[in-house]
Parts: C-alpha cells; structure tokens; sequence
C-alpha cells in the first residue's frame, strides 16, 4: 500500500469525484468507489429519509449506518461531523441540537466543503459551519464539542490512532462520540489490501474489529458499547476484478466477515492522566 500521503491524494482525489457528481451515480459505488457493480446500493448505505431534518441535496449516499440516530444529541449542544461530505450528517444534527446549538462539518476534500456550504446556505442552516482539515489534525479548539459523529470515514484515514486522539482532545470533558465504521474480523485477501479502489471504497482500510475496540479502550474512554452491527456482503462482480473464482471461494470460506458498527464511547467527565490523552 501507498504512503499515507500517497493514500490522503487518492482519497481526496476520489471524494472530489463524487462531490461534482449525483447521488444516483454514487450509489451505483461502495461507498463512492468506481470499484462496484451498480446494484450495490444497499451494501452500506442506511436510509436516512425518516430522520428529522434529512436534506435529500446532502445525501450522497456514502454512509456505512446512521451515527446520528445513536448519538443522543441534546438542545443546544456543539455536535462536531468528522468526514462531513455534503452535510447530511450535520443537518441530521442540525435538526437535534436545534437553534440554540452549533455543528461543525469536516472534511479535507474542497470539493465537498464547498458543496456542503452551498447546501447550508441554501437552507438558511446558520448554526451550520464546514471547515477543511483532516481529522488526523482538527481545526478545533480542545474540549470544545459535546458530541462527535462519523460515518463511515475513520476507515479512509492512515493512522486511526492519531484520528481517535484528536476526538478525545476536542470533546468536552463527559463529552461522547457515535461512530459509524468498517471493521473486519479475519483477514482480506492482499490482493484486496492492495486495490486502491477497494481502499477508498472504504473496505482494504478497515481495521480488525477487536484491534478497533481496543484502541479505543486505550486511549481512556469510557462506557463504551456497540450500538449496531451489520454484516456487509460484497458481491461477486466486485471481487473478480481482482481475485479469480477459487480465490473468491476460498475468501467465502474462510470465516472472514465485514461489518458495519456503531460505536459510542465518552471521555472521563473528570480529570485524568492518560500520558497520551491528558497531561500534554
């Protein structure tokens, strides 16, 4: 696999692609990857079309769940969208934390801040703000953000450890996030691992779900739990581009299992001293 520079330009490459295109030509990708057969639509994408204050403009159907349904966001609170694309997710927020509260959406493809400020505008959400940054390094201010939703993104970026660091620094303390992810359990075939269009179709990034959990019990988050797990299955037609008919039996054969999660976790509502996560 490429560096992570190498990996951050083709996914930004990718994600630029998708903000200039339709949501119909997005679901005919996994997860905005030209990788798919187009009835693959409802591989990861949940329907948000029930959930107060769904935007259909903002939708590009590029979700693995539905973090902010699990994301118990109150009146007033500071929502912060990590991986915000055209500002679905946001607006969701937008809906629950109300006037009185304030979302902040980012992404590091321009192509999409610039999409999801025009839909903000557009609908006159002026407690809705989009910021270019990557989430390895947050344009934030630390214990700002009550709550912290992603969907579907933190599997896009090289070094998750960084990405779950940043998310403890800039929650409040008692503060929570709800995670929408790909993980694994067993292991993907290294021709897959090594498709560029498989990583940015958010599967050769994933992590092993055990590795995932534990990295998050590490860096001193509590009260953590699944809030929903889904088996994802990818059809054959994607799989032949890059295995043959024995290699895809073989995969099916041998246990390995992709998964849609929604993860909750909160950081510590007192002081700590985690030398990772507290006493910088």
């Amino acid at each position: 696999m490429e560096t992570a520079e190498d990996i951050k330009k083709m996914v930004k490459e990718k994600y630029s692609e998708i903000a200039l295109s339709e949501k119909d030509q997005n679901l005919s990708s996994c997860c905005g990857s030209s990788c798919c057969t187009t009835e693959v639509s409802n591989i990861m994408t949940e329907d948000y079309s029930n959930l107060m204050g769904y935007t259909p403009d903002a939708d590009l159907g590029l979700g693995c769940g539905l973090p902010t349904q699990f994301a118990k966001i109150k009146k007033g609170d500071v929502v912060i969208d990590l991986g915000s694309g055209a500002g679905n997710d946001c607006f969701i927020a937008r809906a629950e934390t109300g006037e009185t509260g304030k979302v902040i959406g980012i992404d590091m493809t321009e192509a999409m801040i610039d999409r999801a400020r025009v839909n903000a505008e557009k609908f006159g959400f002026n407690n809705v703000e989009f910021r270019l940054g990557e989430i390895e390094s947050l344009p934030l201010s630390s214990d700002m953000a009550d709550v912290i939703v992603s969907n579907c993104v933190l599997n896009l970026v090289p070094d998750k450890r960084k990405a779950f660091l940043e998310i403890y620094r800039v929650l409040k303390p008692g503060g929570h996030f709800s995670i929408s992810d790909i993980v694994l359990v067993g292991a993907l075939p290294i021709k897959i691992l090594q498709a560029a269009e498989m990583y940015t179709g958010c599967v050769a990034g994933a992590m092993a779900k055990d590795e995932y959990l534990s990295l998050i019990h590490e860096l001193n988050f509590e009260n953590i739990s699944l809030q929903k797990e889904k088996l994802i299955t990818i059809p054959d037609d994607i799989f032949s581009s890059y295995l043959t008919v024995d290699e895809i039996k073989d995969f099916k054969e041998s246990g390995t299992g992709i998964y849609s999660i929604t993860v909750y976790g909160e950081k510590p509502g007192e002081s700590c001293c985690n030398k990772e996560t507290c006493c910088n």
